[in-house]
């Protein structure tokens, strides 16, 4: 969004957005200084938020509707049909609609002149490895429609096409989409930023048993018949766009929530997330109304890439979350949350990230305590920093900002990281602190009502926070804290701790068991949670003792567990450790999972040591069949950079006398 040209005053706050601005613009910006946010600055350039990830040209034309006619093939493992879009032109002298594709075949192009459709001219332009491939239409007309008829690629980026085999059933197919961040593209031509927000409808047909489904209008009574309609009445950015298909049935859980899951586990689903109907009403009572008529679930096979993918209408969930005991259901409140903040209010770029993700990352624990206490989300508050703490260390200084600098390059993939998710989350309660709940939820909800169905830069929400909360309640915050948190590396000094007495406890028992290497009793460790036993392995140094490791693995059966939290954090642990036991149940663990987060580590950990890249490298060929591409692409560049070293040396075992047997009445978690 342009902004108009002005006088620099001595306010604090907009000497920050002008200092944005002039980022925005790519001015060569020094660390943040306190001392010289009042000093006077020229006057900015209009602010123009771009988006390095996209071909398009949204300020010249921009898609208003699409509508879509497409057959899915699973024989090919394709997608073919034509992308019909409504246009709005916005410069007069534009003469060209500029579409991202990647990987697709253009059949033919047509524009609607004067009602009738006629052939257009278009060129493909190679394949850039990261963006794909430009598709320029030849429009001087400026027509209101143009149509394009394509055909996806078997290897498309952001479409995984399953075997009945690899699929819970076991009988039937299964095709899903991760159109996030920038995949959209390998399944319909689009201007594939979040810049341009569309309607859209579509006509699908496919084998008739198996039911489709898409990020729109489901009908939970739709017989599966092979030929089905779908309708989006809000607009949605690309990267929303959603289809899946398979063998797929519906179970309410409200009567506007529910979950679509294959026959076997749609039970076990929706009593794990039975609580859905109640994160809604407690979403809504913090930050307004829910603005998208149906809240549903799809459960999706174990190779789902990611925990959840906010659909609008659909989130997409890993089965991965399925535990029995709701400990992980956090993520159901985190794909509902973008509704409001992401879906709802869209980051304008992914170096916006922390506007999706932070936060969403902040009203999914508003979520979390409403529902299950103060308690419990600050389990999860303590977790998550915990997590940033040591993530950040490693990596570049011009990634650990909030708003990424002009000139950064991140792969689209790589936009999101820790620091979007949980220093943006920190940020917003650094927010709350300051100003109350009083305050800052009023604002909150205001500022979602605001922008509804809107994509906008961090320079945005500054601009509108200095209106609605900064100038109104002086006093509160500094400029310089502000920048610090926007621009700034590390973790702020400002930044609210959060105390858990739970994770206390937690944090005496290992310190105790480190030293006496006597086991806590039952008393202690049969009440905990996912998150207890999560920091209680956290807290582990980099290695350990095989003895250790044998004695904990004994008394808690963490090899084996079903628990895709706890594997992800035990896995590498003992991996390092040389604790040999655990490597064959943790390559056939990243076998079996295709979620990035829990199989990452393990790969890290692996590829280490000569024999354990061997063994990452049989992991990868084993499971490749069933990984979605963008899982396989994050394994193939951890295995083409790994270094590594021989094969490590086991940590010495203490003396006997040190390492007594596990506690009596020592008892494993339940998962």
């Amino acid at each position: 969004m342009p902004v108009r040209s002005m006088r620099v005053p001595r306010s604090p706050v907009l000497a920050a957005l002008v200092l944005a601005c002039l980022l925005a613009a790519g001015c060569k910006r020094e660390a943040a200084d306190p001392q010289a946010a009042d000093a006077p600055a020229p006057r900015p350039a209009a602010m123009v938020d771009t988006d390095e990830h996209s071909y398009a040209e949204p300020a010249r034309v921009a898609i208003d509707d699409l509508a879509l006619d497409l057959d899915l093939d699973f024989d090919t493992k394709t997608v073919a049909g034509t992308a019909t879009y409504t246009l709005q032109w916005k410069d007069g002298e534009a003469a060209q609609l500029v579409l991202d594709t990647r990987d697709l075949a253009i059949e033919g192009v047509e524009g609607d002149v004067e009602g009738a459709w006629q052939p257009l001219a278009f060129a493909l332009a190679d394949r850039d490895p990261n963006l794909g491939s430009k598709l320029t239409i030849e429009a001087p007309q400026r027509p209101a429609k143009v149509r394009v008829r394509y055909r996806t690629s078997p290897r498309a980026s952001g479409l995984q096409w399953l075997e009945p085999a690899m699929t819970e059933g076991g009988q039937l197919p299964f095709m899903f989409s991760q159109s996030q961040q920038i995949h959209a593209r390998s399944w319909v031509p689009l201007q594939d930023t979040p810049q341009v927000r569309y309607t859209y409808s579509a006509r699908v047909r496919s084998r008739p048993d198996v039911m489709v489904l898409m990020s729109a209008d489901n009908d939970p009574q739709a017989a599966r018949d092979g030929d089905y309609a779908f309708s989006m009445p809000q607009r949605i950015p690309s990267y929303l766009m959603a289809i899946a298909a398979g063998d797929l049935v519906f179970k309410p859980i409200s009567a506007r929530s529910g979950v679509w899951a294959e026959p076997s586990m749609v039970d076990r689903a929706a009593a794990e997330f039975a609580d859905t109907e109640k994160m809604i009403a407690a979403t809504e009572a913090l930050y307004g109304p829910y603005r998208w008529e149906r809240y549903d679930l799809l459960v999706l096979p174990p190779s789902f890439p990611f925990g959840g993918m906010e659909n609008p209408r659909l989130s997409f969930i890993t089965p991965t979350v399925i535990v029995g005991d709701k400990s992980l259901v956090s993520l159901i409140a985190h794909e509902l949350a973008h509704s409001w903040s992401g879906n709802l209010v869209t980051f304008s770029s992914a170096k916006h990230g922390w506007l999706n993700e932070g936060m969403t990352s902040y009203v999914e624990n508003r979520i979390v305590e409403a529902l299950y206490g103060e308690e419990f989300s600050g389990m999860e508050w303590v977790i998550a920093r915990d997590a940033l703490k040591r993530g950040i260390k490693g990596m570049p200084e011009a990634t650990q900002s909030l708003a990424i600098r002009p000139g950064t390059q991140l792969d689209a993939d790589d936009a999101l990281s820790q620091v979007s998710y949980d220093k943006g989350a920190w940020f917003l309660q650094f927010l709350e602190q300051r100003f109350g709940r009083e305050v800052f939820d009023p604002f909150l909800r205001g500022y979602f009502d605001h922008f509804a169905f809107q994509s906008i830069p961090t320079e945005t929400f500054l601009a509108y926070a200095k209106q609605h909360l900064f100038d109104p309640h002086p006093g509160k915050v500094t400029d310089g804290e502000i920048q610090e948190w926007i621009y700034g590396p590390g973790i702020p000094a400002s930044a609210p701790q959060v105390l858990s007495p739970r994770l206390g406890i937690v944090d005496s028992a290992r310190l105790g068991w480190r030293g006496s290497k006597q086991l806590p009793p039952t008393s202690i460790t049969g009440p905990w949670s996912t998150q207890e036993w999560l920091h209680f392995l956290e807290g582990m140094p980099e290695t350990l003792p095989v003895a250790d490791l044998q004695q904990l693995d004994a008394a808690y059966h963490f090899t084996g567990t079903a628990n895709g939290e706890i594997a992800m954090r035990w896995y590498p642990l003992a991996i390092r450790s040389g604790y040999t036991p655990a490597y064959e149940a943790g390559t056939a663990f990243v076998e079996k999972i295709g979620r990035r987060k829990l199989i990452i580590p393990v790969y890290e950990a692996l590829v280490k040591t000569e024999p354990g890249l061997a063994l990452a490298r049989a992991a990868l060929e084993n499971a490749r069949p069933g990984y979605h591409p963008i899982t396989t692409a994050s394994v193939e560049k951890v295995i083409a950079e790994a270094r590594p070293a021989p094969a490590p040396v086991p940590a010495p075992a203490p003396p006997a006398q040190d390492a007594p047997p596990p506690a009596e009445g020592s008892a494993a978690p339940a998962y």
